[in-house]
């Protein structure tokens, strides 16, 4: 151990920084993987439940999705878990300010989250979907639409998004199934991403 500290002590400057920059990053609490299916009129939103603090998993069965505006909205996110529970709050408040509707709130809250001191440092995606728009906000100031019926966020974004993908295009799988199925793929190859899966639909 003290030929660890001993190593550590002589690290220039930069790597000093690099290691407490590394440290903390290993001690945010994150949370993954959402995804979401537009099919056949019928909209969902599927998220796991793993959450974790740095290389180490934390809980089990998180809720990641949650409804919004009387049911009509479908929100999940993927990031620092508290920096996400802040954006959810700002997210509701638009959509009650705007009436619900999701595009405008949506552009609202990017807006905020870009030129503000305070959020511009919250780390996390947001995807949130109603009947007619699914979209992906950052806080890059980026609203994002997808061309595709199927959105994904989180480390296993990715496999989820093409699982679920290729089941819209080439099977006659309901929404409910596909994103059920497409979140299991993700949970056997992403290790941020469990199989404590929720799906949630849009009456």
């Amino acid at each position: 151990m003290e030929r660890g500290l001993g190593v550590r002590s002589n690290l220039t400057g930069l790597e000093k920084n690099l290691i407490i920059m590394d440290d903390k990053e290993r001690r945010k609490i994150r949370a993954t993987t959402i995804l979401s299916v537009r099919k056949d009129g019928k909209t969902v939103m599927a998220g796991d439940g793993q959450v974790t603090l740095g290389d180490t998993i934390m809980k089990h069965k998180a809720t990641k999705v949650r409804y919004m505006f009387n049911d009509q909205v479908l929100v999940g996110f993927a990031g620092a878990a508290a920096d996400a529970f802040n954006l959810f709050e700002r997210l509701e408040a638009k959509l009650e300010s705007f009436n619900g509707n999701l595009t405008r709130s949506a552009v609202e809250l990017a807006k905020d989250w870009r030129t503000d001191k305070i959020l511009r440092r919250l780390e996390a995606l947001l995807l949130a979907a109603d009947k007619e728009h699914t979209l992906i906000i950052s806080g890059t100031g980026d609203v994002i639409e997808p061309d595709e019926s199927v959105a994904a966020i989180g480390s296993g974004g990715p496999y989820a998004f093409a699982a679920a993908r290729a089941m819209v295009e080439h099977s006659s799988l309901d929404s409910v199934t596909i994103a059920m199925e497409a979140m299991k793929i993700a949970a056997s190859i992403c290790l941020y991403t469990n199989d404590e899966i929720m799906v949630h639909e849009l009456d």
